[in-house]
């Protein structure tokens, strides 16, 4: 699979996993990769340069949790914007995704 498929709805997919519950970095990746059975995987990199705009938009907060193995981890929860902006991505993708699969799926080829 293309992952340039899937990079314009990263936020969409953070802010989902966020409605589960806060969480850091390092774990976000791990349950990305968890459910798609390792067909998708996204880099450190790519990651935060989501959370900064997803901050940045005030769709998600951060906070640093407490010490663990010798360091603080950040961790980010989803703000009521966020819950709403998602709400609206979803809508929007559910209405995508049916104009996609007229053409794709209609087709006998």
């Amino acid at each position: 699979m293309r992952s340039d498929i899937l990079r314009g709805h990263l936020d969409s997919i953070i802010l989902r996993l966020l409605r589960e519950g806060d969480s850091y970095g390092y774990e976000l990746s791990k349950t990305i990769s968890r459910w798609t059975a390792g067909k998708f995987e996204i880099k450190e990199a790519t990651l935060y340069a989501v959370f900064q705009r997803l901050e940045k938009k005030q769709l998600i907060d951060s906070y640093f949790g407490e010490r663990t193995h010798g360091g603080k981890r950040k961790y980010y929860t989803i703000t009521p914007l966020g819950r709403a902006y998602l709400h609206e991505m979803v809508n929007e993708w559910r209405e995508v995704k049916e104009i996609v699969d007229t053409f794709l799926e209609g087709t006998d080829e």
